[in-house]
């Protein structure tokens, strides 16, 4: 893939910092919502609707108004859709015929950060060069001069979540989920609503966590990023399985019955190898980013099937997805995209496919996670204060070097720096859990050289 045109504030998922930060405050919203108009006028797209979705964060609403009156100064027309998951915006995108959509979310980040992310007609999200050229047109930051609502008046807003849940429906045929119990943990965030109501009408039984959002909860202890209460919960409810979403619903982690944790990787092995069974995987192709386990390959191979990987965001897969002529990709955060149903993540209609390879083989979760055998893999993160390139840290890039010459095609090693937190991530995967350990110590231990040294 070419280098990403540069950008200062939009990173792997949009833009995304503290509330109250540099970057997440009212006056750059509105900013940005200004520059975002403007660069749809320069693409002859005047007046045209941006639908803003959000989480429940209490920083959400004032982020949204400031959104909306700098698309409104801009010359665009901004319509609330309320707090709904990330992918129903990206639906309704297209459906309602906006020109864009917009949702103020930090996705799996505590309720102190927020941030937003943009989708395009199509209910893409918007490319690097999109975000660039939007960030082109920002003006000069102006602290406390956030532009009015056009005339004092509120935003409009349309309801788009019924339709978003009517979709999902139509995943599985009607009360197939009678006699179900499932666990549900939403993290107290954009899909309280959405999810259960949608597997209460398939007549599932539900225990849920994670479902009482008070503005400052949303991921706290819950959601995919903290699966442990949910498998917990599944155990002693007697569930079929656990179903966990971030606090935008655009990821899936599942627990088994025995209250065991699936990730995303294994969520698409499932999902792929049953397409490949079937005959119905579109160009025989899975697409993942680099940090998916290489079992996931050998798996996809072995049915018949081929993996293609790109770098880490659900919209790089998805833009490869679309050059491949793919319909399944995702990453092992749980990013799991289905063209056939929208083309980004959701969290909700991963749920439901994994669901309904469940019901057509009858074969429990901790059966069916079986076709994936991962390689040991270790991750690790470094907080670090600047951003220095990889290049120029001398001694992690010498132990890169030396980890994988003693790795060879036994294993993999990846480094790279976060699109949305200031850390460095290590990844290692090799023959024994041994080899790991000792590969990402040796890594970390070499950064920290290069970052401590004066």
């Amino acid at each position: 893939m070419p280098d990403s045109p540069k950008r200062e504030y939009f990173g792997t998922d949009g833009v995304r910092g503290p509330y109250g930060g540099p970057v997440v405050n009212a006056d750059f919203f509105a900013r940005l919502g200004a520059a975002a108009a403007r660069w749809l006028a320069a693409r002859g797209v005047r007046s045209g609707s941006v639908l803003i979705g959000r989480d429940t964060r209490s920083s959400g609403a004032d982020l949204v108004r400031a959104l909306g009156a700098g698309l409104c100064d801009g010359g665009a027309v901004a319509i609330s859709a309320g707090i709904v998951p990330t992918p129903a915006v990206s639906r309704a995108v297209v459906l309602k015929g906006a020109a864009l959509g917009a949702v103020v979310t930090a996705s799996h980040n505590p309720s102190t950060d927020n941030g937003v992310k943009f989708f395009g007609p199509d209910g893409a999200k918007l490319t690097d060069a999109d975000e660039a050229a939007i960030e082109a047109l920002m003006a000069p930051a102006d602290p406390g001069r956030v532009p009015p609502p056009p005339d004092g008046e509120e935003m409009p807003g349309e309801s788009i979540l019924e339709s978003y849940v009517q979709a999902a429906l139509r995943i599985l045929p009607p009360d197939s989920l009678r006699g179900w119990t499932i666990a549900l943990d939403t993290a107290n965030g954009a899909t309280c609503n959405s999810s259960a109501a949608a597997l209460y009408f398939l007549g599932a039984r539900l225990s849920c966590l994670g479902d009482a959002p008070d503005g400052s909860n949303i991921n706290r202890g819950v959601g995919s990023e903290h699966p442990e209460a949910l498998g917990a919960l599944v155990v002693s409810s007697r569930s079929r399985l656990g179903v966990a979403h971030d606090g935008d619903g655009d990821r899936c982690v599942l627990c088994d019955e025995t209250g065991s944790v699936l990730d995303g990787d294994e969520v698409l092995a499932i999902l792929a190898t049953h397409a490949l069974a079937r005959g119905t995987l579109a160009a025989r192709t899975l697409v993942v980013t680099v940090q998916s386990n290489l079992g996931v390959d050998v798996a996809v191979a072995s049915a018949g099937g081929r993996v293609i990987r790109t770098p880490v965001g659900d919209r790089y897969v998805a833009e490869r997805m679309r050059r491949e002529g793919a319909s399944l990709g995702g990453e092992s955060s749980g990013h799991i995209v289905c063209f056939d149903l929208g083309p980004t993540g959701d969290g909700l209609a991963a749920a439901l496919k994994v669901i309904a390879v469940m019901l057509e083989t009858g074969r429990p979760l901790s059966d069916l996670r079986k076709v994936l055998r991962k390689y040991p893999q270790l991750a690790a993160s470094l907080t670090v204060r600047e951003k220095k390139p990889v290049e120029g840290l001398p001694t992690l890039r010498a132990a890169i070097a030396a980890l994988e010459g003693k790795l060879g095609e036994s294993g993999r090693v990846l480094v790279r720096y976060s699109g949305t937190e200031p850390k460095l991530r290590f990844l290692v995967e090799g023959p024994t859990h041994a080899a790991v350990r000792s590969g990402i110590d040796s890594l970390v231990a070499a950064a920290k050289a290069d970052l401590e040294a004066k």
